[in-house]
């Protein structure tokens, strides 16, 4: 979400970023602490901006360092202690529907301010090495109410006034960006209606988290293997489908295909989440990383659910576990996060049958 439309615009105008092939990071530079790792044009210019509003007071609060610890248990899921988001931010739209229209009267991001936007993102005029269809240019603006160091939001033109249902061209803007960091800590993704998006407004998430995640290397079952689509089973927090690309190339199709499913399960009746991160081939560890794209299935969830100890959506998928209270913190287990989590997802014999149904869909 983003600061009160009412506020007085602050802060400087957002920095155009024009990038080519020649800044996509396809293997990335490492964890901060490797030696030789440094970041991106890209990284600068995102953690510099985000710095800068953070110390003009844009946020709703201001973020430190985070608790966090690796719970004990084979999936070594991050908890990280949050409070103040659970406290500060905006209340969740009400959403109602898996294809709820936009609404101009509840909060957009028309409303930001313009100190809140950090960057405009294009292609490079002639840069078109993945064809015809290049993706929509992006704004990258802060998320007021932060995650994690870097939080933002990634938007196509707020003017467009698109609700928050995933579109290819979109999507294909986000994992670019994804190639633009050298960081494998900075990882995206969209929540969907039902799937605890709390803005019916198009926008991603990214944000830099420093802990490995176990969705990043995780085995697939293949599903459709000319696709590269498979299927997370075992070793993650919750099953997901696997979409990969192992270079820029292979960024449209994948988001293609990512959006004709992510479709589909909609028409199913059922919510969906992604995640975007740098990873191993589906087949496990190779010699070289790509970017897994992971869509999760799911039962829709509207509106807060009475007594749930967290929301379940892109990151709690994924591994990682923003927590608001102390308590439940300090104590939480992995088999606690678990059941919280396998709450919202479909039987096995149920996603079994959908993986099937988008092997089929994605041949055609």
């Amino acid at each position: 979400a983003a600061a009160a439309a009412s506020e007085e615009p602050v802060g400087p105008s957002a920095e155009d970023f024009v990038y080519g092939e020649q800044d996509f990071i396809v293997r990335g530079a490492g964890w901060e602490d490797e030696p030789g790792s440094a970041p991106s044009r890209f990284d600068r210019a995102l953690l510099e901006g985000w710095e800068d509003r953070m110390e003009q007071g844009l946020f709703r609060y201001r973020l430190g360092p985070l608790p966090t610890r690796v719970l004990p248990g084979p999936l070594r899921l991050v908890a990280q202690l949050n409070v103040q988001r659970g406290t500060e931010r905006r209340p969740p739209q009400p959403v109602h529907s898996l294809r709820q229209p936009f609404d101009p009267a509840a909060f957009n991001f028309t409303r930001l301010r313009p100190g809140e936007v950090l960057l405009r993102l294009r292609r490079a005029a002639g840069d078109e090495r993945d064809g015809p269809a290049a993706p929509d240019p992006l704004l990258v603006a802060i998320n007021v109410s932060p995650l994690e160091r870097g939080h933002v939001l990634l938007l196509p033109e707020p003017a467009r006034e698109l609700p928050q249902a995933l579109t290819a061209p979109v999507l294909h803007g986000a994992l670019e960006v994804a190639l633009l960091s050298a960081r494998p800590a900075f990882r995206l993704g969209f929540n969907g209606l039902g799937g605890c998006a709390s803005v019916n407004h198009l926008h991603l998430h990214g944000l830099y988290l420093r802990q490995p995640l176990p969705v990043e290397t995780a085995p697939a079952r293949p599903l459709c293997p000319h696709r590269r689509l498979g299927l997370l089973l075992s070793g993650v927090p919750a099953p997901a489908f696997l979409f990969y690309a192992a270079g820029p190339a292979e960024l449209q199709a994948v988001a293609r295909d990512v959006c004709r499913a992510a479709e589909h399960i909609t028409g199913a009746g059922l919510a969906y989440n992604v995640f975007i991160t740098r990873g191993e081939p589906p087949e496990g560890p190779g010699a070289k990383r790509g970017l897994r794209v992971l869509l999760w299935a799911r039962r829709p969830s509207f509106g807060a659910k009475e007594g749930a100890a967290f929301n379940v959506a892109l990151c709690e998928l994924a591994g990682h576990l923003p927590l608001p209270a102390a308590e439940l913190y300090r104590d939480i287990t992995e088999e606690e996060a678990l059941r919280a989590i396998h709450e919202h997802l479909l039987p096995e014999s149920e996603l079994l049958r959908l993986g099937g149904d988008l092997a089929r869909l994605l041949v055609d």
